[in-house]
């Protein structure tokens, strides 16, 4: 297996960068700003804490616009923190109910959901993340 190369990035807090009761949902301009994804994965890891180490993370959505750079991205923080594997829908795609069988199924940790719900998706349109048990 090949070596990893963990890079800490400094960054501070983003202004109306507020979870929600399971997630975050903004405009997809907003998640792809310099790190805005970023930090609240990586603030969500950080209150995970040590129990997530060598543990197998979901990863799934519905398919909206920049899904696929943000999962790109998860991955990376998922392993730079611990995470053992990360189980990806194909093509990113996994709806909520499959998320959550899966996750009992198999197991796992918990799963990160990229959706925004019933909010329409694309470059000017929405995008979020949930994190399920």
């Amino acid at each position: 297996m090949p070596q990893l190369t963990i890079n800490e990035v400094w960054t501070g807090p983003i202004d109306g960068q507020k979870t929600g009761t399971s997630g975050l949902r903004k405009k997809t301009k907003e998640f792809r700003s310099p790190n805005y994804l970023a930090n609240w994965v990586q603030s969500l890891f950080n209150a995970l804490g040590e129990e997530m180490a060598g543990k197998a993370l979901a990863l799934g959505g519905d398919g909206r616009y920049y899904s696929d750079e943000a999962a790109q991205l998860i991955i990376k923080i998922a392993a730079g923190n611990g995470f053992g594997r990360v189980v990806v829908g194909q093509n990113t795609l996994m709806c909520t109910p499959a998320m959550s069988a899966l996750i009992r199924q198999r197991k796992l940790y918990g799963g990160l959901l990229m959706t925004a719900s019933h909010n329409p998706g694309g470059p000017e349109n929405d995008f979020g993340i949930k994190f399920n048990y």
